[in-house]
């Protein structure tokens, strides 16, 4: 399996560094860290109209630029790099891909040409429970209701039958600033996946601290919240599980990324720092530490790189592939964003460093789309190993 890029993945991922460094350097992420949007409108647009980085992977026929997830992930790493605070992993890993892997044609030609131009931000709202990524843990009601009026999303007109939304969604990847939120509900014959407006009458929508101040989250209030089915009402879960899968894949690559600059940071400030008069990288204890960080880095790149090779080319493997990518990556980049801190010594746990801004990445992101124990299960079952062998760490 061949993970080079090539010369125009290479100068993509040369133009997406050279746009984050000017754009997302460390004041400015921290300026955004403390804005309850979490992100710069202006540098948005930039993205989306200069770059087309929305739209990277969405088809040309809906508005997008037709990229693979090759490229995708190129993206993603770059932006793990950046810690860019952007709607970026809801709009392109949650919101498009629920509406690329429907079979709701005309959801398709209605809602992505607004994700693909950045004009939409999107996202998806799941999680209920705390650690439940899965199909049984989805309890928001959807019921079929009478319209009275106009609905937005495409919905139907006046008089027809349509779909309201009762419940609550749990921490949804930037719920409080979304135009477009793809739900998952129970209708009476399963979980179906719905379409709503930002700005839809009973949506609730409350900001929630997290320990991940560079990606905000939102609890989602649904009181008779109208809502436009998209596709039928009783297959909406294998697209969501296939939307999962695919988002933990990207947010891999986006763990790649951020691993790979902690281990830029912990080098560099060895080869600095001097401690009885020579740099403490010279020293045995530091310079194995550093060693076995880049080692783990570059096995998790190989993780995330597998599971983008699953993506672009369709494979049978995919749910292996997401599973591994999930669990290795994830506790990769939290082991060396810790010990990258450790590399630092009292200056790397200050507000002032930026070491402990990707630890709070590393930490978080753990447990998003599931965390490395769930998927340490997914995995078990999908290899058909015995019980035991799912509480071994991989």
């Amino acid at each position: 399996m061949n993970f080079l890029r090539s010369d125009e993945q290479l100068e993509l991922r040369s133009a997406v560094r050279d746009f984050l460094a000017a754009k997302s350097a460390e004041p400015e992420v921290r300026r955004l860290m403390a804005t309850e949007t979490g992100y710069d409108p202006a540098v948005w647009a930039q993205l989306s109209d200069q770059l087309g980085l929305p739209g990277m992977a969405i088809p040309e026929q809906y508005g997008g630029a037709g990229f693979g997830y090759t490229e995708l992930g190129i993206v993603f790493e770059e932006m793990g790099r950046a810690l860019l605070c952007a709607p970026y992993l809801s709009s392109v890993a949650l919101a498009a891909e629920a509406l690329l892997r429907c079979a709701d044609e005309a959801a398709r030609k209605d809602l992505l040409p607004g994700l693909a131009a950045g004009r939409t931000i999107g996202t998806l709202a799941l999680l209920e429970q705390p650690g439940r990524w899965d199909e049984a843990a989805v309890q928001l009601r959807a019921s079929r209701v009478q319209r009275a009026a106009e609905e937005g999303m495409g919905g139907p007109a006046r008089g027809e039958t349509g779909w309201v939304l009762d419940g609550s969604k749990r921490h949804v990847p930037d719920g409080h600033i979304a135009d477009l939120i793809m739900v998952g509900a129970r209708t009476p014959a399963g979980v179906g996946l719905f379409a709503v407006d930002g700005a839809a009458a009973g949506l609730t929508t409350t900001l929630v601290p997290t320990l991940d101040q560079t990606r905000k989250q939102a609890h989602l209030e649904f009181a008779g919240t109208p809502a436009r089915l998209i596709g039928d009402a009783a297959d909406g879960w294998p697209v969501i599980q296939d939307v999962l899968r695919t988002a933990a894949i990207l947010l891999a690559a986006e763990q790649v990324g951020g691993a790979s600059r902690a281990v830029e940071m912990a080098v560099s400030y060895a080869g600095l720092r001097v401690q009885f008069g020579r740099p403490v990288g010279s020293f045995q204890g530091i310079k194995h530490l550093c060693a076995d960080l880049l080692t783990e880095a570059e096995a998790a790149r190989s993780a995330a790189y597998y599971g983008l090779s699953a993506l672009a080319t369709g494979s049978a493997d995919l749910p292996v592939a997401a599973s591994l990518a999930k669990v290795y990556c994830s506790q990769a980049y939290t082991r060396i964003a810790s010990d990258a801190i450790q590399v630092h010594g009292g200056i790397g746990f200050t507000w002032e460093h930026p070491a402990h801004l990707y630890f709070k990445r590393a930490k978080a992101s753990e447990s998003l789309f599931g965390t490395p124990s769930y998927h340490r299960d997914l995995l078990a079952a999908q290899l058909a190993l015995p019980p035991a062998v799912s509480s071994v760490e991989v």
